[in-house]
């Protein structure tokens, strides 16, 4: 009898004491791995649980702490894009004037492409408006080529990267803002071989053949059998946008495609749009000599009236090209379309996301200031990117969507998740984030599958810190998957 009266008092506690030390942080066996990252004075956020049968955890270390995320901030941006829009919306683009077409099919006054917010809007579909402008009788203009950015644009910048992309870009990925903005923010240059070894190679336009801005071609043509090594650098002065190319290129390579940020989005699509007037045999003339004008003014001539549009890709493929690509120009655009107010900041942008985070259940504090990650005070833990995953598993009309944006590592675009156990490369679809500056950042976030088929949601946020070593992907991507591995098999 004294048995049976001591079991149940012994055993209590000491289920409860198992139970607080799961709770605590660091101590759930599922990240054994990831865990010995904090031995080297990394900072570690993480957590995986299953997403049925009560959401039993996996495993957690410091699942609340608030770390910065880098581009895991972009599952924020898709899923509150996709909730505001639905996943086929489109974004139009347009052509318009309150002007007349004359017998002579010249439009007595200016044309005005007014930019819908579609950040995958490229020269193709400016040529498609070209081509439905000819439909419409048009064969000149006499007035100006008028950008309007009225919903947004030029967006201030807010980072040390796109603030140093206004005078010059060695990249892509800090491309500035605009509602009205083209070919992601980029200018393209594809470079040639030249005729013979030791000349110049030939540099045209990916969009216009004919370059609309600047060269300065420093590419050598090399003979057979050597390497092809190209640099580029955008700079911008008095006069406007120069691609600076310098290198060398194999007589037989095929040719390159070479991509910088230009300094004005708005002003790149004006400048390619008007070259494309003139291919297509419609000549801008006019008070300003045909010099295309950019205006941020609300709803120019509200009178104009359609003459020609294009609706883009729809929301779904927008979200996949963003998340896939990481692409912050995609990613911002489409935070900064999430307000309805024109002439919006990307800080106000970011504003509309932490709102949509705050009423997750569950999600606890975060702090966003853009969608795309590129900022580096964004905060938030693997608890709250989880439940934010957990609320769109359970919205049918926005899961299959948001999952479909992910990678699965075993044939994503990206060859760095292409490591670890057939199970992990198969079974998880994935966001990654890195930052380098000030600190670095290596970040992933998602779903998977287990053996027996059960949903589970991960994240695992790892930061550094001054004192900490260099961090590169193979020191978390590794521990990372062999942890997830043995929960998708155990489960």
């Amino acid at each position: 009898m004294l048995r049976r009266v001591i079991a149940p008092l012994v055993i209590a506690p000491l289920a409860g004491l198992l139970l607080l030390l799961l709770a605590l942080p660091g101590l759930a066996a599922g990240f054994a791995n990831l865990e010995r990252m904090t031995d080297q004075g990394f900072l570690i956020s993480a957590e995986a649980r299953l997403l049925d049968g009560g959401g039993e955890l996996l495993g957690a270390i410091e699942p609340q702490r608030q770390l910065s995320p880098a581009s895991v901030s972009k599952i924020y941006l898709a899923a509150a894009a996709l909730e505001r829009w639905g996943p086929q919306h489109r974004f139009t683009s347009e052509l318009k004037s309150s002007a007349e077409i004359d017998a002579d099919g010249v439009l007595q006054g200016d044309l005005i492409f007014e930019g819908g917010g579609d950040p995958a809007l490229v020269s193709e579909e400016l040529w498609k408006l070209v081509q439905l402008l000819r439909q419409r009788g048009v064969r000149g203009i006499n007035g100006q080529l008028v950008v309007s950015q009225w919903r947004f644009g030029p967006v201030a910048c807010v980072t040390r990267d796109r603030c140093d992309t206004v005078e010059r870009s060695a990249n892509t990925y800090s491309a500035l803002l605009s509602s009205a903005g083209v070919n992601y923010g980029s200018w393209c240059m594809n470079v040639h071989p030249g005729a013979s070894v030791g000349d110049a190679a030939r540099v045209v336009s990916c969009d216009t053949v004919e370059p609309v801005i600047g060269i300065n071609n420093q590419v050598t043509t090399v003979a057979t059998g050597n390497a092809t090594e190209l640099n580029a650098e955008r700079v911008t002065d008095a006069g406007g946008d120069t691609m600076i190319l310098r290198g060398q290129i194999a007589a037989n390579a095929h040719p390159r495609e070479v991509y910088r940020a230009s300094s004005n989005p708005a002003g790149q699509t004006a400048q390619t749009l008007l070259a494309l007037l003139a291919q297509a045999g419609i000549e801008v003339a006019g008070d300003a000599a045909g010099v295309p004008y950019v205006t941020s003014t609300v709803e120019p001539n509200g009178s104009a009236r359609r003459l020609a549009a294009v609706d883009g890709k729809p929301l779904q493929e927008l979200v996949l090209r963003t998340m896939n690509y990481s692409n912050n120009f995609m990613a911002d655009v489409l935070n900064l379309g999430l307000v309805p107010t024109p002439q919006t900041s990307l800080e106000e942008a970011a504003q509309a996301l932490e709102a949509y985070a705050a009423a997750i259940p569950g999600h606890g504090p975060v702090t966003l200031h853009s969608g795309s990650g590129l900022t580096t005070t964004n905060r938030t833990s693997a608890a709250g990117v989880n439940a934010l995953l957990e609320h769109a598993y359970h919205r049918p009309s926005l899961f299959p969507h948001l999952l479909a944006s992910m990678q699965t590592p075993t044939n994503g675009p990206s060859r760095f998740i292409r490591r670890g156990s057939e199970r992990f490369q198969n079974n998880v679809m994935l966001k990654t984030g890195t930052l380098n500056q000030p600190f670095a950042v290596r970040s992933v976030g998602g779903y998977f599958r287990t053996d027996s088929g059960r949903w589970g949601v991960f994240t695992a946020l790892v930061n550094g810190t001054s004192s900490t070593p260099w961090l590169n992907w193979t020191q978390v991507l590794e521990p990372l998957a062999e942890d997830l591995d043995a929960m998708i098999r155990d489960h």
